[in-house]
């Protein structure tokens, strides 16, 4: 198999990083150190900050590296007004179809794993799962385009739910909990009470992100 161009590897390891929670908001990096863990030379970790730079995700800063850029606020609204939208809209198309069990099959696999992943406590795999199941809920519907939008948004997604949740890992068995209720109404076919418990599933994620939501 062939190996990653240097710049590529640099990019996609620091950039999972970032996603992960592992390298939270304000965390000064030194292309130097970075070039030297990947046994790369400056030049591609040069390029993989710029090109992350270019992405939002780190900001350079002349003679000191580069600091990883926290979530913007106004992102983190603008992303959960999008979700809010497209998986209250996926639910209400649901509630036309009835064989809604079978068509959220993948959400129900996905609360399996996170069960797994709350005894775990392993954040960066929650995040991903957390994605997948929302993500399978809009996919249920059978909206090609909402599909689309809505995984455009996992990166962000994963990491608001990363820089939300931090150390706090108790809370994973709390949103698991809080999925099971919303994957009974979307097979309910309850669109209001789904709305309501979506909402306040967004407030209790990301209280500590949105302080004012």
């Amino acid at each position: 198999m062939a190996q990653l161009p240097s710049a590529q590897r640099v990019y996609e390891e620091t950039k999972e990083q970032i996603l992960s929670g592992e390298l939270p908001g304000g965390t000064l990096l030194s292309e130097n150190e970075v070039a030297r863990r990947l046994q790369v030379s400056r030049t591609p970790a040069r390029e993989a900050f710029v090109r992350l730079e270019a992405e939002g995700l780190l900001s350079l800063q002349p003679r000191r590296g580069a600091v990883v850029v926290p979530v913007p606020v106004t992102e983190a609204v603008d992303v959960l007004e999008v979700r809010e939208a497209l998986e209250v809209g996926a639910v209400r198309r649901l509630a036309r179809r009835a064989e809604r069990s079978r068509l959220l099959a993948s959400a129900h696999a996905e609360l399996q794993a996170q069960g797994v992943h709350v005894k775990a406590r392993d954040l960066e795999a929650f995040a991903v799962s957390d994605h997948a199941f929302h993500r399978a809920i809009v996919d249920a519907a059978g909206n090609a385009v909402a599909s689309y939008l809505y995984a455009t948004l996992g990166d962000r997604q994963r990491r608001m739910t990363a820089q939300a949740i931090g150390a706090d890992l108790h809370r994973l068995g709390d949103l698991r909990t809080q999925h099971q209720g919303l994957l009974r109404r979307a097979e309910a076919g309850q669109v209001d009470s789904f709305a309501s418990e979506l909402r306040a599933h967004f407030e209790v994620t990301h209280r500590v992100l949105l302080p004012g939501l």
